[in-house]
C-alpha cells in the first residue's frame, strides 16, 4: 500500500515524515523526577534535548491514572470521546465491577489504526499487557506493518496477534518481572532495536510505574531509573527521529509522618449515613497490579441511592479532611470530559497527600513495602512535555498529554536542530 503523507483524525492533520515520530510515555512522570536527576548529572541527553529543543509543562486527563491517559495520547482525545475513563468500571446494568481493559469498552480509533490505514508502518510497545489489547485496536498484523507487544507477555508474543514471534528471544532479554525497573527497561529495548531493524513511522513506548511509586525524585532508586532512561533516550534521539517525552500522570506521597498510608476510607463514610451498602464507591485505579499502590488512588466515584440528598453528601464529603474536591456527574462530565454512563453520581478528588479508599477492610496493605506514593486527582495533572525540536507549544492546561502525536508529526516534519 502506498505511503500517504497525511491523515485526518479529530479535526487535526497528522503528517509523518522520512524519519519517524516517536511518543515516550514516562508512567508516573512527576516533573521532579526529572529536575532531580538532571540537576545531577544523570540525565544529560534530555538535557541537551531540553536545552536545543522545546521544553514545556502539560496537563494529563482527570482521573490522572494509567489507562485513561494512555488511551486520550493513543486517540488523540478526553475520556468523553474514547470513553476510557479508568482502569475499573462498575456497570449498574450488571452490578459487576470489571477491568476496563478490554477493546469493547473503547469508543474511538486510536491515532495508531488510521496511520495504519494510511499506509504507515507503527510500533506499540508497552510494559503492562492490560494496555496491550486497547493500544493494539484496529491494527492488522498480517502485512508486516504493524507490532504491538507488552513486556510483561513478550515471551508469548506471535506474529498473528502481535506482529511479532517471541520479542524476549528477539530482543535477546527474559521477560521481566512485573514489578520492577527491568519491565520498563525492556519497552526502551525494544523500541531502540525496532527502530534500527524495522524502520517504523510511528512508534509508541509506554513504561510502568512502578519505580514512581517505589522511590521519591531523591532517592537511589529513581535516580537509577532515570540514568537508565537517558541512555535509551539518547540513542533514539541520535538515530534522528522527533521525539516527543510525556507521562501519563505525576506521582505524590501519600501517607504520614510515620510512612502510613493516609486514606479517607469514603464506602465507610458513607455506610455510617445512609446504611450499610447503600451507596457503592468504585476506585478507578483498581488494576491486577495493586502491590505498589494498595488500590489507592486521589479519585473516586460512588453511585447513591436515588432517593438521597445528593447536596447534602456532597456537602458532608466537602467538609471532610483530607478531600479536596466533591462534585455530582453532570459538573465532572463537564469539568473533566468523562462518558456520564461509566461514572457515579458523585466524583471525589483528595488532597496532595492523601488518598481514598472504599472500607478499610476491603484493603490489604500488608504489601506496601514503602510509605504510599500514588496519583489520580488534580495534584498529579501536571506532567512533562518536552519535544527534541524546536516547535512553538502552548503552555499547560492548553498544552495536554494527548497531544503528543500531534506535536511529534509537527516535529517530523521541521528540521532536527541537534
Amino acid at each position: 500500500m502506498e505511503i500517504r503523507n497525511e491523515i485526518e483524525a479529530n479535526g487535526r492533520k497528522y503528517t509523518p515524515a522520512s524519519n519517524c515520530a516517536v511518543v515516550i510515555c514516562i508512567d508516573g512522570c512527576e516533573p521532579e523526577y526529572l529536575d532531580v536527576a538532571i540537576s545531577e548529572g544523570l540525565m544529560p541527553n534530555l538535557k541537551r534535548i531540553r536545552s536545543e529543543g522545546t521544553d514545556a509543562l502539560a496537563h494529563s486527563v482527570i482521573p490522572s491514572f494509567t489507562n485513561p491517559n494512555n488511551m486520550s495520547i493513543a486517540t488523540g482525545r478526553p475520556p468523553s470521546v474514547h470513553g476510557i475513563c479508568g482502569n475499573f468500571l462498575f456497570d449498574p446494568e450488571t452490578g459487576e465491577e470489571v477491568m476496563m481493559n478490554d477493546v469493547r469498552f473503547l469508543r474511538a480509533p486510536t491515532l495508531f489504526s488510521k496511520y495504519y490505514e494510511g499506509g504507515s508502518r507503527v510500533a506499540v510497545v508497552t510494559a503492562k499487557d492490560k494496555l496491550r489489547a486497547l493500544l493494539g485496536s484496529g491494527l492488522n498484523f498480517d502485512e508486516d506493518r504493524a507490532i504491538c507487544f507488552s513486556s510483561e507477555k513478550a515471551d508469548v508474543a506471535t506474529k498473528v496477534d502481535n506482529g511479532i514471534h517471541n520479542a524476549s528471544e528477539w530482543l535477546g532479554r527474559p521477560v521481566p518481572e512485573v514489578y520492577s525497573a527491568e519491565l520498563s527497561e525492556f519497552v526502551f529495548a525494544a523500541g531502540v532495536k525496532i527502530l534500527k531493524e524495522w524502520s517504523p513511522d510511528v512508534m509508541y513506548l509506554s513504561t510502568t510505574d512502578y519505580i514512581q511509586h517505589k522511590f521519591a525524585p531523591h532517592q537511589q532508586g529513581a535516580k537509577d531509573f532515570y540514568a537508565m532512561t537517558d541512555k535509551y533516550i539518547g540513542e533514539l534521539d541520535a538515530m534522528g527521529v522527533a521525539l516527543v517525552v510525556t507521562a501519563d500522570h505525576g506521582m505524590k506521597p501519600k501517607h504520614d509522618t510515620n510512612g502510613e498510608p493516609s486514606v479517607v476510607y469514603v464506602q465507610d463514610l458513607l455506610d455510617q449515613w445512609l446504611g450499610q451498602g447503600s451507596a457503592r464507591v468504585i476506585l478507578p485505579i483498581t488494576d491486577p497490579y495493586v502491590v505498589h499502590h494498595g488500590a489507592l488512588g486521589s479519585f473516586a466515584t460512588a453511585y447513591l441511592p436515588e432517593d438521597v440528598d445528593r447536596n447534602e453528601i456532597i456537602s458532608k464529603l466537602s467538609n471532610t479532611d483530607g478531600i479536596l474536591l466533591v462534585i455530582d456527574k453532570a459538573a465532572a462530565v463537564q469539568r473533566f470530559d468523562l462518558p456520564p454512563d461509566r461514572i457515579g453520581d458523585i466524583v471525589m478528588i483528595s488532597t496532595e497527600n492523601m488518598t481514598l479508599g472504599t472500607s478499610v477492610d476491603r484493603h490489604d496493605l500488608e504489601a506496601l513495602k514503602e510509605p504510599l506514593r500514588s496519583h489520580g486527582g488534580l495534584t498529579e495533572q501536571e506532567v512533562p512535555f518536552i519535544v527534541n525540536r524546536k516547535i512553538n507549544l502552548p503552555g499547560a492546561p492548553e498544552l495536554r498529554n494527548f497531544d503528543a502525536f500531534f506535536y511529534a508529526s509537527i516535529a517530523a516534519n521541521t528540521r532536527n536542530v541537534n
